[in-house]
């Protein structure tokens, strides 16, 4: 039987290949969030999902932006704000852990302050 949670979650676009937003580009374990796109408010698994589907030219979220609900948990379903998301390994909700590594493309999706990279 399919959770209730999981009916009401928002639409993920692109070249999704399982129920936890992994894609054809990006399907390791934890692999498992979908980004919803300043550009046009859609969530994709990934930019290169976005660049092959959207039809128009990505937009990352401002720094102004961290507030913005726009990283999807696939494993809960639960959507984080950008804060929250370049703020843990884990979703905060269940637990599940996310691709660490993502944080070597995260500029391709939120506007980055050169003073918080590493």
């Amino acid at each position: 039987m399919t959770d209730p949670q999981y009916r009401q979650r928002p639409r993920v676009r692109g070249a999704v290949v399982d129920e936890m937003t992994r894609c054809v580009h990006y399907r390791s374990p934890v692999d498992i969030v979908a980004i919803r796109f300043a550009c046009c408010g859609e969530y994709y698994p990934c930019h290169l999902c976005h660049e092959e589907a959207a039809g128009h030219p990505a937009r990352v979220w401002a720094l102004g932006s961290r507030a913005e609900k726009a990283v999807l948990c696939g494993a809960c379903g639960v959507e984080l704000t950008i804060t929250d998301y370049l703020g843990t390994i884990a979703c905060p909700q269940c637990g599940a852990p996310f691709n660490e590594r993502c944080a070597l493309h995260a500029h391709l999706y939120f506007e980055t302050d050169p003073q918080e990279r590493s």
